[in-house]
């Protein structure tokens, strides 16, 4: 085997242990079966997460709660560090450098003693923070510690805008996000957090879509972030256009960067709108509280084309089609918002999104809204991704979590798995089956003489795809707060080719 053949297996690897994504393929030779063997599944060997700085109110609590399942094959080495992010931009940093002098106010030169550290695998460990300057974290985890490795942050704000309860899991960096569900209207401040990992700098553009197409914004375009730093772009300052619901595309040019909104109401609280699902023809958005009194849809389209959707209820007894919300039209390059009421009727539940005739891509959330009159509360469900191997779900108490699960096309057989707890308590797992066509509200398993917050895990065991989504729920002062947080695939399993003696040839 040949240099060059060495330096590609090699490299792609190298790929698949850092990102968690590795590729090999190669059309099949004449006379031979196959080019390469069928993939094997290893754990990540490495792997990133960014939180955004969680609020910028003096009444804020924050709790983190960092968890990496055990996970066979992954050894006995590694660790798992979260580190503040700088909080000086990279512009501010670039005019400390060409003056040549160091005032000790750039990002780079802040201590960044680690926040949390892990010390084992299937123990979730906590830590917490008061008031509005706790910063963005910026964290990498290797070894055992890095398949499927988790960070929930979760906020109580007190009073003020946006007060209640604001979760959101710390998510990998990447290059293209999408968030249906945003807004400028007076009674919001979204800020779109972007968070760079890396040791160069970011840029980014920042794109918003309102119900008549693109809005106009030179503003957005060429935001840089800064190595190892964290930038919130109020959307206001974007457009002057004040708009109910908006869909913000961030494209990262150069880089890579995390990125989440945080949307703060006025009057009906608010929460972390997480990125939708990638542009598909089909969409479900898991874990729909069942005493929701407001549903809205909100979906896009970045096609030329318009999309029409089927909606239909994923419900404890099986889909059934909401009655006068039986489709709903998206134009090309435009935000639709549909309110769908208290579309639950007081079941569990899960929104399904299908073509009803050719497919087009779309990308879509839900605004969800407990409780009524002044002691209202908000929360966002993104459209999901499957569970997969394994989803992981951080910071449960006990009493005030609900895990959703829903499997739209096939009945599926699922394994619960509640870690220790991170004082104490001993790991259990249950096993459920989720009915074809349903969604189901599921009291989870909880730990053998449970000390502290634990970890949920997710594993599918047969059938079809299943989509979860935990809530979170807290009551202060009346106020049904609450956040919820979809369980896509942990990414702690990689396919890494395993090649053939003759894939020389093919590559020579």
């Amino acid at each position: 085997m040949n240099r060059t053949t060495l330096s590609l297996i090699a490299g792609t690897t190298a790929l698949a242990a850092v990102t968690g994504f590795a590729a090999l393929s190669a059309p099949d030779a004449p006379g031979t079966d196959t080019a390469a063997k069928a993939a094997a599944q290893l754990p990540v060997e490495r792997t990133s997460l960014v939180c955004p700085a969680p609020s910028t109110s003096d009444l804020a609590e924050t709790s983190y709660t960092s968890f990496t399942p055990v996970t066979k094959g992954t050894g006995s080495g590694g660790k798992a560090e979260l580190r503040a992010a700088a909080e000086e931009s990279a512009d501010a940093e670039g005019e400390d450098e060409g003056t040549g002098k160091d005032d000790g106010k750039s990002g780079k030169d802040k201590p960044a003693e680690p926040v949390l550290t892990p010390k084992e695998p299937g123990k979730p460990v906590t830590g917490d923070s008061s008031g509005g300057d706790a910063p963005a974290l910026v964290g990498t985890a290797d070894g055992r510690f890095a398949p499927g490795w988790t960070v929930q942050e979760t906020t109580e704000v007190a009073a003020g805008t946006g007060r209640g309860l604001q979760g959101v899991n710390c998510t990998a960096p990447d290059t293209d996000f999408w968030f249906p569900g945003a807004s400028t209207d007076a009674d919001r401040t979204d800020y779109v957090h972007l968070t760079n990992p890396d040791d160069s700098a970011a840029v980014v553009d920042i794109e918003l879509y309102g119900k008549d197409g693109a809005l106009k914004s030179a503003v957005g375009e060429g935001i840089t972030v800064g190595p190892h730093s964290s930038e919130p772009v109020l959307l206001s300052t974007l457009t002057d256009e004040r708009q109910t619901n908006l869909t913000v595309h961030v494209n990262v040019r150069s880089g890579r960067v995390g990125a989440a909104v945080q949307a703060l109401d006025d009057k009906l609280g608010g929460d972390w709108l997480a990125a939708s699902a990638d542009p598909s023809g089909s969409l479900v958005l898991p874990g729909i509280p069942k005493d929701a009194t407001s549903v809205r849809l909100v979906a896009f389209t970045p096609a030329d084309a318009d999309a029409d959707l089927k909606v239909r209820l994923a419900s404890p007894s099986g889909l059934i089609t909401p009655a006068g919300h039986e489709t709903v039209h998206v134009k090309g390059g435009m935000t639709t918002a549909v309110d769908l009421g208290d579309v639950t009727r007081g079941e569990a539940g899960s929104l399904v999104l299908t073509p009803t005739d050719r497919s087009v891509p779309v990308v879509a959330a839900l605004r969800v809204v407990r409780g009524k009159g002044d002691k209202q509360e908000t929360a966002f469900i993104p459209a999901g991704r499957p569970v997969g191997t394994r989803a992981t779900s951080a910071d449960n108490s006990g009493k005030d979590s609900t895990l959703s699960l829903t499997a739209p096309r096939t009945a599926a057989t699922v394994k619960v798995t509640a870690s220790a707890g991170s004082e104490g308590g001993t790991p259990v797992s249950k096993t459920y089956t989720i009915k074809a066509g349903t969604t189901q509200d599921i009291e989870p398993p909880v730990p053998g003489g449970l000390k502290g917050t634990y970890a949920l895990t997710v594993e599918p065991v047969s059938g079809g795809p299943v989509y979860g989504a935990r809530t979170l729920a807290a009551n202060e002062d009346g106020v049904p707060a609450f956040t919820v947080q979809t369980l896509p695939d942990d990414r702690g399993m990689v396919a890494v080719p395993q090649a053939d003696e003759d894939l020389s040839v093919l590559l020579n």
